[in-house]
């Protein structure tokens, strides 16, 4: 295979009776309006946001700036209030109707919150805030796990004008911490436990931890969901958020944002170590979150939409709270994950709910595979229309199964493509439009201009069948505008290296075709012998050997070709790490990518190192197949889903990997 090149791969057509009622029907509508979007960004954009935002004042201009300077703004002096957006204007028709579908950890544990009720919840809380001293411009953390009222923490900041800085459950205290200090919030919301999976997960006792060095915050609602009274509380600055909540008048008038004010700033993990607090403004944001949740899952007033995502990551701030609340739909929050308590849980949970839209990560589906086509055959899933996939590249064999074994081949699958600074889905197929390619993320979504570079010669690269580094030439309305405090930084992570593009990180292939393959972060890129491969390139050929569900790929340094390929497997149930099926796994690689990328080690393990999001811990991986175990070299472990995990790849990477050595702790 020519450099470049991809192998061919097979298109699935659009199912017809998806085409008959979608937002957009054919590819000549699609590519009428995304033609539209970028030879008339201001025509096209203004006009959706006159049809999808209720704004308190009219803006004056569409767009100012670009990437150059990194000064981009949009819907300039347009007025809108995030909260008015989600809730208050579906009050009159839709009161009534179910916004927030919660099931809780037991799959017993069913809340049907309406637009009434959660409008009522939004103001008392938000009422409880300015009690305790919030007004507009205060920063707010929020260390809640899956239940409404994480939703209503968020809409009740973005109703008084106080950013949200929303850290994910699973975070440890030093996490917490740093993203408090950083963004100097006065309050924290969290809970007294979470559940997840039948365990308690200790959110106030991890609170109280980090907040021993946080002293700007002044108060700490406590949301109760166990009950558990041997948490711990701390009055005056503990309090009840119910017992708040009943002393406020079910109204609190919305704060007047500007288009360009914070809505919320999210933090990521920066290649320094420093978490980087992206920060994301009110009007942009919520137009690009109320149109890309409409036309790639193609919502329509009778859609039961599911995304089974953490509000704590973008994901959940986009595709659980803001976009379909924006569209007066309903969304489902699902605090449990999808083994619990059997394998089945996904797809009872769609049978019981008609869920009718279904959005979920590789990472799950390829967990769901080795437990077989049973669980999935056993429930009625003829209610779903859009599948949707969200977090990385999902290889074609998972992308088949979750299309033939889930979605009955009658379903659309859109294989989308973001990041926390994009604000939005940026590639992604469109239901009733787009011919699918397993594996490929498909074309750019309205307004976004991708370009391919080659990194060496420093230049675009042109025309079809080539690789490149991903960049963006064009502004879209929710782009991030800056790192919280440090725009210096924003400016030359994303927009120094490539004047005038934003560069997104990822490598990515155009095939002969014009579609787009997402490969992986370029840090994750293994060099083999001067051979550039992306790790989810090599992952995905060995999954689709049969013996192989999961696979995760790291580069260890190499002695001859620079860096080899080590590779992580978690076997189907049936099949041993013999020598023949190891030989095949090899073959494999070598089939799909060629000789050079023929793995130099291949380790059967029982489990992979997640966080509860479903992100891979690579640098873990990395750290154990260099021999380093001792668990100060590690790092901190304490986000992992299944910690114990560790400690049997450990043992695994020993007992198979010849001539292993264990490296001298570092400290």
């Amino acid at each position: 295979m020519q450099e470049g090149e991809l192998p061919v791969s097979e298109v699935y057509n659009v199912p017809a009776h998806i085409s008959e009622t979608a937002h957009v029907k054919d590819m000549e509508t699609y590519r009428k309006m995304y033609d539209e979007s970028i030879n008339e960004p201001e025509k096209f954009w203004g006009r959706l946001a006159n049809e999808h935002i209720s704004w308190f004042r009219p803006f004056t201009d569409v767009r100012f700036g670009d990437f150059h300077d990194g000064n981009v703004s949009w819907f300039l002096n347009g007025q809108l209030n995030a909260s008015y957006q989600c809730v208050d204007r579906h009050l009159k028709e839709n009161g009534d109707k179910v916004a927030i579908l919660w099931e809780g950890d037991d799959p017993q544990m069913v809340r049907k919150v309406t637009y009434k009720e959660l409008h009522r919840d939004v103001c008392k809380l938000a009422n409880a805030m300015k009690a305790h001293g919030v007004r507009k411009g205060d920063n707010v953390a929020i260390y809640m796990p899956m239940v409404p009222e994480a939703a209503v923490a968020m809409l009740a900041c973005a109703r008084i004008g106080a950013p949200h800085s929303m850290v994910f459950a699973g975070f440890s205290a030093e996490a917490l911490r740093d993203r408090i200090l950083d963004a100097s919030a006065k309050v924290l919301i969290t809970a007294d436990e979470g559940l997840r999976g039948g365990r308690p997960v200790h959110l106030k006792q991890t609170a109280d931890e980090a907040l021993v060095a946080c002293p700007t915050v002044q108060t700490v609602f406590v949301y109760k969901r166990t009950g558990n009274e041997a948490v711990p509380f701390h009055p005056p600055r503990d309090v009840w958020m119910h017992e708040a909540m009943a002393q406020q008048k079910p109204y609190c008038p919305c704060e007047t944002m500007d288009s360009e004010d914070v809505l919320f700033l999210l933090y990521t993990s920066g290649s320094t170590g420093k978490p980087k607090g992206v920060q994301h403004t009110t009007g942009g944001y919520m137009l690009y979150a109320a149109v890309t949740s409409k036309y790639i899952f193609d919502i329509h007033p009778d859609s039961v939409y599911a995304c089974v995502a953490d509000v704590g990551w973008i994901t959940g701030h986009t595709y659980i709270v803001y976009g379909p609340l924006s569209l007066g739909a309903t969304t489902l929050m699902f605090e449990s994950v999808p083994t619990y308590p059997n394998p089945s849980r996904y797809w009872d949970m769609v049978d019981r709910h008609k869920i009718t839209i279904f959005y979920t990560s590789p990472t799950a589906i390829r967990a769901l595979m080795k437990f077989g086509d049973e669980p999935v055959k056993k429930h009625d899933l003829s209610t779903l229309r859009v599948l949707g996939t969200v977090g990385e590249p999902i290889n074609p064999p998972a992308w088949k199964w979750f299309y033939d074994v889930v979605g009955k081949g009658k379903c659309a699958v859109v294989d989308t493509y973001w990041q926390t600074e994009t604000g939005g889905i940026i590639f992604s197929s469109l239901p009733g439009a787009t011919p699918l390619k397993p594996g490929s993320t498909t074309f750019p979504f309205f307004g976004v201009k991708p370009v391919l570079i080659d990194e060496e010669k420093k230049e675009v690269i042109e025309g079809n069948n080539v690789k490149g580094l991903l960049a963006i030439a064009s502004t879209w309305p929710s782009i991030s505008r800056t790192i919280f405090n440090d725009h210096d930084r924003y400016f030359n992570t994303y927009l120094k290296a490539y004047p005038g593009l934003y560069v997104t990180g990822d490598g990515c292939h155009r095939d002969s075709d014009g579609y787009y393959w997402i490969i992986g972060r370029v840090d994750d890129v293994i060099n083999v012998s001067g051979h550039r491969l992306g790790t989810a390139e090599v992952e995905s050929a060995l999954v689709a050997h049969d013996a192989c569900s999961e696979a995760a790929v790291i580069g260890i340094p190499h002695e001859i070709k620079g860096q080899g390929i080590f590779c992580y497997c978690i076997f189907r149930e049936g099949y041993t790490a013999s020598e023949d099926v190891l030989v095949e796994l090899k073959m494999e690689v070598r089939k799909h990518i060629g000789p050079f990328a023929t793995p130099d080690h291949i380790v059967v393990v029982p489990g992979l190192p997640k966080t509860r999001s479903g992100k891979i811990m690579r640098r873990l991986l990395r750290k154990i197949a260099t021999g380093f175990v001792h668990p100060d070299d590690l790092g901190d472990i304490s986000t992992l889903a299944e910690p114990q995990v560790v400690e049997e790849i450990i043992a695994a990477v020993f007992a198979q990997v010849p001539g292993m050595k264990k490296q001298e702790h570092t400290a």
